[in-house]
């Protein structure tokens, strides 16, 4: 004989487990985003780090040869030479004292502050905008030199933690990939990854 009150929980486990299931499920894909994304962290990281370097050595970013060198370098993340799902942003800073204002007698002038005086993008430049700031590009001429950056307002650049002196120079590479094959409908879209490096 079977107690009666047996045939009344009957199908409760299987209630159970979905109930318990589905936020599992959420949970475990998420954590598989943030995983993929993570390698892919790693990968814009990188890429960054060796962009910065060779700048910073003086290899020509504006030709198209030095930029298909960049291109294979992110294999798998996407980027063309002037599109694809991926940018990267490299920049030239220096700082502006009030005694070359002054010596030059400019007026206005970007006095005691950091401005880019070169730009060069690599990809598709409507993904990000870098966080340094952007001059106009009717300043930036086809090798990237920004003119007239000792008075354009434009030129002047957001360079957080790190103070240049007079004739001092940092070179500034900033990478961001778009990662909409991780994005999952309802709970994220637009994810991405990004990394910048100062040298």
């Amino acid at each position: 004989m079977q107690p009666r009150g047996r045939k009344s929980e009957r199908g409760n486990s299987v209630l159970e487990f979905a109930l318990v299931a589905m936020p599992l499920v959420t949970m475990l894909l998420g954590v598989v985003v943030v995983g993929l994304n993570l390698g892919r962290s790693v990968q814009c990281s990188q890429v960054c780090r060796d962009t910065g370097s060779m700048y910073v050595r003086g290899v020509d970013f504006s030709r198209d040869g030095n930029k298909d060198i960049l291109v294979r370098m992110a294999q798998g993340l996407g980027i063309t030479r002037t599109g694809g799902t991926g940018v990267i942003i490299l920049s030239k800073v220096t700082w502006v004292p009030a005694s070359q204002c002054t010596a030059l007698s400019l007026s206005p002038c970007n006095s005691n502050r950091h401005v880019v005086t070169q730009r060069i993008v690599i990809g598709n430049q409507a993904l990000r905008a870098s966080a340094l700031g952007t001059p106009n590009s009717g300043l930036i001429d086809s090798s990237g030199i920004v003119s007239n950056y000792m008075q354009e307002g434009s030129a002047v650049a957001n360079l957080v933690g790190l103070q240049l002196s007079q004739n001092e120079f940092a070179y500034v590479a900033e990478s961001y990939f778009s990662s909409p094959d991780y994005d999952l409908p309802g709970f994220q879209s637009g994810s991405g990854v990004y990394s910048r490096s100062i040298f």
